[in-house]
């Protein structure tokens, strides 16, 4: 066998005991945070970038862009990482992982570039489609084993707890929703939905690589195949209508890279802790809290109590998923 490949996993690895469960919590939710952040920058970044579908996909090639330089720069500065990534290609040459299990890079390239939908149909319609598509999917993908940590059948618990997350986002959307939405707006949200679905296969797939050649490995890997998918994506959108205006002067426009790493990285180590559903349920909780702070920091914008309900909702339903999977 190859050394690299050596390097990477000798075997699976133990499950987390309970502690490693119950402090993960946080992290999920902080994953959750990165999330919402990144599709504030990657949106005002497309909004910079020009006009047309292109915006989405160039804002969302350049986040993965930067990302995939940062991990590289960094893996070249330690030899446990460089030896890690150098075994990929490896384990997938001795059948160790299949080729369709890096395919949830291609389904995370597709949600990175519908960020640039954001600025058009809002953060909070955004959010409940992405929420919905999430939700649902993850609990499907958890009740066939897709999860790297294992199958766990659809109970009653586990559907109140994707409702009440669903709910959640409704509510949170509600002032939008009712401010009345244009039919184009909510069928553009249909894009977010299906995007949000594939969010919870590529967490469940990037899961599956990180147990076989660890997390950092799994990011880089993400990276490499969702910045191919996006650079292929972007050559067919010049056949579309619109323009670009050409790359801003704006720093700040181009941190979302790092926190898709960030949540990438954390979000294939925490799918094989907690499952996809905990997992996706913890990040929606994230993501409301990160919206509404958001929300607030912008001009004219303000927090009211009414705000903190769908983060009781969300909460409640991590909660009552993650009692019925510690009884399991």
């Amino acid at each position: 066998m190859n050394t690299a490949a050596r390097t990477v996993v000798d075997g699976p690895r133990p499950a987390p005991g309970r502690a490693v469960r119950v402090l993960s919590v946080p992290l999920m939710v902080f994953a959750g945070g990165l999330l919402a952040a990144q599709s504030e920058v990657n949106g005002r970044l497309a909004a910079q970038l020009g006009t047309g579908p292109r915006t989405g996909i160039a804002a969302g090639a350049i986040s993965i862009g930067v990302s995939l330089l940062t991990l590289l720069a960094v893996s070249s500065l330690m030899p446990g990482r460089r030896r890690e990534v150098a075994g990929i290609a490896a384990v997938f040459r001795e059948r160790r992982l299949r080729p369709r299990e890096a395919s949830g890079a291609v389904l995370g390239a597709c949600f990175v570039a519908s960020q640039g939908l954001t600025p058009m149909i809002g953060v909070a319609l955004f959010s409940i489609a992405v929420t919905a598509g999430q939700a649902c999917s993850a609990l499907f993908l958890d009740h066939i084993g897709l999860s790297p940590s294992g199958r766990q059948a659809v109970s009653r618990s586990r559907v109140i707890a994707t409702a009440l997350a669903v709910t959640a986002m409704g509510i949170g959307a509600s002032e939008q929703l009712t401010a009345g939405v244009a039919w184009a707006t909510v069928l553009a949200a249909a894009i977010p939905l299906a995007t949000g679905a594939g969010l919870s296969v590529q967490q469940s797939l990037n899961g599956r690589i990180a147990r076989v050649v660890g997390p950092w490995a799994a990011t880089v890997n993400n990276m490499v195949v969702g910045l191919a998918t996006l650079t292929v994506a972007f050559a067919v959108s010049l056949l579309a209508a619109g323009s670009l205006n050409g790359m801003p002067g704006d720093a700040g426009l181009y941190v979302g890279g790092l926190l898709g790493t960030a949540f990438v990285a954390l979000a294939s180590w925490l799918a094989r802790v907690h499952g996809v559903l905990v997992l996706g349920l913890s990040v929606i909780a994230g993501q409301v809290l990160a919206a509404g702070a958001i929300q607030a920091a912008l001009p004219h914008g303000h927090a009211t109590p009414m705000s903190l309900i769908p983060v009781a909702l969300t909460l409640t339903g991590v909660l009552i998923a993650f009692r019925q999977r510690a009884h399991h």
